[in-house]
């Protein structure tokens, strides 16, 4: 997919879910053009780093080990601190205090694993919105909801997709009819741009009531920079969804969503019963390939001709989304 920015936006992205980084392992990891370790220390913190070891160049996600709250590389022992510092040479009484690892800032949040990414590696400006606290009129309680991973998870990888293209789905409620087959369309309420996030309110219209205002389900959606947008629905649904994307490499984007379900009635199971599973995989899970069917062969219209109605929340998305982009296309 061609677009006229750069596929290294600053702001937060999902990169996993929390069980996938077990404690004592170091992971490789690619995003943003990146070569990345991940490791969690024996302390239960997960810290991201550059892969390779600034002594020789060894990769720590391939065969490095952690001791403490250090990652140990593979080729020579060099010990590397959490704050990206040289901590000991094995075969020298000091060390290296000059050298420095990129660190990338991470957060986990209700099994979710986001990184902070800067082109020029500046520090959080702003923080992860939590998917619960953001909408405090609603249930705040995770424990009164089904565990989100691995249930209720699914990763795409490597998809032709970029952030921005996420984005922009999100003033479109006309495309439920025409590719998730809803049999009413959604209307956009509102939407606000604040500062990093771009908040929206869907509706879905009551077709048994003569009250055009009357609503069956109201989805409350904020977009938190371009990685991502958490969701609380409110109505006939009353569950929690983050749909995000991360840039692996130019050209291609891995695509993270879960949904967390509210508990059946006394149901104090991490796993809901299989009658619910099936439901919930068929009628939401599902949505991700749908938009895929179309994202993958989409081109990026720079100066799209727009429907009346869709105007001005498109053109509010795209002047709110400039603000993550503080490099060029070519950088």
């Amino acid at each position: 997919m061609k677009v006229p920015f750069t596929w290294k936006p600053t702001g937060w992205y999902m990169i996993g879910w929390s069980a996938e980084f077990t404690q004592g392992e170091v992971r490789p990891l690619h995003y943003f053009g990146e070569e990345l370790a991940a490791y969690r220390d024996d302390n239960g913190e997960l810290h991201v780093l550059q892969a390779h070891c600034r002594h020789l160049g060894a990769h720590l996600g391939h065969g490095g080990k952690v001791e403490g709250d250090c990652v140990v590389c593979p080729f020579h022992g060099w010990r590397w601190a959490p704050d990206g510092t040289n901590r000991s040479i094995p075969y020298q009484d000091r060390p290296n205090r000059a050298a420095r690892m990129r660190v990338y800032p991470v957060v986990e949040q209700h099994e979710c694993v986001f990184l902070w990414h800067h082109p020029h590696g500046e520090p959080p400006s702003w923080q992860v919105p939590d998917i619960f606290e953001s909408f405090p009129q609603f249930d705040t309680d995770d424990t009164h909801f089904y565990p989100a991973y691995p249930t209720f998870s699914s990763r795409a990888e490597k998809e032709p997709v970029h952030p921005q293209i996420v984005a922009e789905n999100g003033p479109d409620s006309v495309h439920f009819e025409y590719v998730h087959h809803a049999t009413v369309t959604p209307r956009m309420l509102k939407y606000e741009a604040v500062d990093h996030e771009w908040r929206f309110l869907t509706g879905w219209p009551n077709t048994r009531s003569a009250d055009p205002d009357a609503m069956v389900l109201r989805i409350h959606s904020n977009m938190f920079g371009l990685g991502g947008a958490i969701s609380a629905f409110e109505g006939v649904q009353q569950h929690r969804l983050i749909f995000a994307c991360t840039p692996v490499d130019d050209g291609v984007s891995d695509l993270f969503y879960s949904i967390w379900w509210p508990r059946l009635e006394g149901d104090e199971n991490p796993v809901p019963p299989d009658d619910l599973r099936e439901r919930i995989e068929k009628q939401f899970l599902s949505t991700v390939w749908d938009d895929l069917s179309i994202w993958r062969y989409q081109e990026y219209i720079e100066h799209p001709t727009l429907a009346t109605q869709d105007a001005a929340a498109y053109t509010s998305v795209r002047r709110w989304a400039k603000q993550f982009y503080d490099i060029t296309p070519d950088r």
